[in-house]
């Protein structure tokens, strides 16, 4: 990996490939790496670019006040790209999403997999998951916090972990409990999502969701579809939320038409 350095720390970033740049920006509960089996596809074709968002995977938590949106600016322009190819994952996506609506100009196209919407009138599966990761950070088990997150994210709520790949939940783990020790840290600096209005992006879009992801989030795929002009929804049956790892080769043939555009 690669390094960024600013005031606030730095970030760690990965470059493969050739050809148009793709930009992977990876889900809250993850790190670059969730796009291992992604990337190497990808960059037959396109120059893949992948980075840790701060205090995920190596890059370091932030030491004040920082936007999302920025560091992405600040990584392109690093690496003197000019119109990308931005593809988000979940927490990744709104990300995605911030970005493309404060420099439109920079962005081709966009793809989003599994975004949060700010706001959202979350269902009690969801209340009831915050709370358990809350109680057991509170009491100090951070095994028990990873394990409440690979249960809601990884296994999903339609599936026992018998269904899920083996080796996955091994390889969550560590960017997992990273994200959770800095969490506070980084939710302290952050200044969180935009409030732009998802209509004026005008770029083309794809939304995907799994069909085993939470109900909320195939909910919120769909009003990303509908309230973004001409965005196209793709729906992955044997995937959670955090499709990159569940069903790869079939993102992949998503994205591939998509991204060639």
């Amino acid at each position: 990996m690669l390094t960024l350095a600013d005031d606030l720390g730095h970030l760690s970033y990965d470059v493969t490939g050739d050809g148009p740049p793709v930009v992977l920006v990876h889900a809250g509960v993850a790190d670059h790496r969730m796009w291992d089996a992604v990337a190497p596809a990808l960059a037959a074709r396109h120059t893949v670019v992948r980075y840790d968002l701060r205090g995920f995977g190596e890059s370091a938590p932030p030491s004040g006040p920082f936007s999302e949106t920025d560091d992405l600016r600040r990584l392109l322009d690093h690496l003197d790209l000019g119109r990308v190819r931005l593809v988000g994952a979940s927490w990744g996506g709104r990300v995605a999403v911030d970005f493309t609506l404060s420099h439109p100009d920079r962005v081709h196209s966009l793809a989003l997999f599994a975004p949060p919407w700010p706001g959202y009138d979350w269902s009690a599966e969801m209340i009831a998951y915050d709370e358990a990761e809350t109680a057991a950070l509170a009491a100090g088990d951070l095994d028990t916090a990873v394990q409440v997150n690979l249960d809601m994210w990884l296994r999903g709520p339609a599936r026992a972990w018998l269904d899920v790949a083996a080796g996955l939940a091994d390889g969550l783990r560590g960017p997992l409990r990273t994200s959770l020790v800095n969490q506070d840290v980084v939710g302290g600096h952050s200044q969180g999502p935009a409030s732009g209005d998802i209509a004026a992006v005008s770029v083309p879009t794809l939304v995907g969701v799994g069909r085993l992801d939470v109900a909320d989030f195939q909910d919120i795929a769909r009003r990303y579809a509908t309230g973004i002009p001409g965005a196209t929804l793709v729906e992955f049956p044997a995937a959670a939320h955090l499709i990159a790892l569940d069903a790869p080769t079939e993102l992949v043939t998503a994205l591939e038409p998509f991204l060639a555009r």
